[in-house]
């Protein structure tokens, strides 16, 4: 891969025609590092350092399976996303999402729009553990370099699947829990008895059409009501939580 295809990974199209996408910093170097024991894929990450960092500040044990780049620090600068470039970036495959697993939760996000908010869910998701991300069509790129920093290392744990269409999402599970502002509480006991979870996107939550087509029940966050909604990932973040604690 040539240092003009590095540069062009900022861009979606050349994200995606070539395969992989950047993933800038220490910390998530060396969350991939931990993913790695469990998705063997990601084993053909190139790290990309600079020549001070490789020196000074490369993680010791260093895993054999990944290779190593050198550049400059000039060159760092014109592939980093940040003011302040750490001097390490990994190259990494986009590598399919791992099947399906006992007693996984399942939470589909319609047309979620803000990198930084897409970031943060996958970082809740693999808090709590046990969750696929399924994204809808139009929904923000899942390998944009600002949801791979919000994300902190989740999207190295957290299967996500992308352009998952809603006739797709029906076929595959048929229970379906449609979070809205009206609906049964989610400390209802059967809010836990579903194939999958809906949510809406941060402006419009989720459209009446949708939840028309949808073959659903509704569910909701119960609150006050002093605004209009609940942030999206608040509402993802109180929604794992309900499912998983004991």
């Amino acid at each position: 891969m040539t240092f003009d295809d590095l540069k062009n990974l900022r861009h979606k199209e050349h994200r995606d025609q070539l395969g992989v996408y950047l993933a800038e910093g220490e910390h998530l170097v060396l969350e991939l590092i931990r993913a790695l024991p469990h998705t063997p894929e990601l084993a053909a990450t190139q790290i990309i350092v600079t020549h001070e960092y490789e020196s000074e500040k490369l993680p010791k044990p260093w895993p054999k399976e990944l290779s190593l780049q050198r550049v400059s620090a000039r060159q760092m600068a014109a592939l980093s996303d940040t003011r302040s470039p750490q001097g390490i970036i990994a190259v990494v495959p986009m590598v399919k999402p791992i099947p399906a697993r006992q007693g996984e939760r399942v939470f589909y996000l319609h047309e979620v729009q803000d990198p930084g908010n897409l970031g943060t869910l996958l970082r809740t998701l693999a808090w709590f553990g046990n969750f696929r991300c399924l994204l809808s069509p139009q929904s923000a790129d899942l390998y944009n370099p600002k949801v791979v920093r919000a994300s902190m290392g989740a999207i190295f744990h957290v299967p996500v699947e992308r352009e998952v269409s809603l006739e797709t999402l029906q076929a595959r599970y048929p229970r379906l829990a449609l979070l809205d502002l009206e609906g049964a509480p989610i400390t209802a006991s059967t809010f836990r008895q579903f194939d999958a979870y809906v949510f809406g996107n941060e402006a419009r939550g989720l459209p009446t059409k949708i939840i028309e087509q949808l073959s659903g029940a509704t569910y909701s966050i119960p609150g006050a009501r002093h605004i209009e909604s609940l942030n999206l990932a608040a509402a993802v973040n109180i929604c794992a939580y309900e499912l998983t604690r004991a």
